[in-house]
């Protein structure tokens, strides 16, 4: 029996809006912007590092500040703190992600969202013995069992972007062991956080859920927590 294909969830490349909550604004590219204006703080961030890291950096912040203006946002500093984490204006929530020939930035008013991540991976299996690190016997034996996309890459990708959703909820670090990710085939993941959950309000969220999106060598994952 031959195996059936997964769904493409969404087909067109990039469109990472297509996997974002409506409130959330998107701005990707496939190529980097030269030059870029930087702040100075931000500027220094990069001061020492190798031009591919420079330009990377720069343009990831050229997306990030057309989707801050998208929502009526002035331009401000995206200086990484903790972590790596970058430092959003008051009111707003946002991730950033790159790899190669892809640089993408997500924003949304934090009154709607109260948390985003999302990332970014090249649709190409995993280097060797990396698996083992960031997935379980369990989460592997889960794997969609149809033709797809890189599905151990893909749940890596899944969980960078869950961490980025994560982190600014907690301040507190999220192994790739602390959380369980069960991909789906229609383009949606769920993740279980196997530690202290994150407290929102008069919630505590042990459960996330995600979308996916792959196309043209190009994988996306996204985690929108409600507000």
């Amino acid at each position: 029996m031959r195996p059936r294909s997964a769904p493409a969830a969404p087909s067109s490349r990039g469109r990472i809006e297509a996997v974002l909550p409506p409130a959330a604004v998107a701005v990707e590219r496939f190529d980097d912007a030269d030059p870029v204006w930087l702040f100075p703080s931000e500027a220094a961030v990069v001061a020492g590092a190798v031009e591919k890291r420079r330009k990377e950096f720069a343009t990831v912040r050229l997306c990030a500040r057309e989707a801050l203006a998208r929502l009526g946002v002035a331009a401000t500093p995206l200086v990484p703190g903790e972590r790596g984490a970058p430092a959003w204006p008051p009111g707003v929530v946002g991730s950033m992600t790159h790899c190669d020939g892809y640089r993408a930035a997500a924003v949304a008013p934090a009154a709607q969202v109260a948390a985003l991540g999302i990332d970014a991976e090249p649709d190409l299996p995993l280097p060797e013995g990396v698996l083992d690190m960031v997935a379980s016997p369990a989460e592997v034996a889960a794997f969609p069992a149809v033709a797809g996309p890189q599905w151990g890459r893909l749940l890596f990708c899944a969980k960078e972007a869950l961490y980025k959703a994560w982190f600014p909820l907690t301040g507190r670090w999220l192994g790739f062991e602390e959380a369980r990710v069960d991909l789906a085939v229609d383009g949606t993941f769920s993740a279980g956080v196997l530690t202290n959950g994150a407290a929102l309000g008069d919630r505590v969220l042990t459960r996330f859920t995600g979308r996916w999106h792959a196309a043209d060598g190009l994988l996306l994952a996204t985690v929108a927590v409600p507000s």
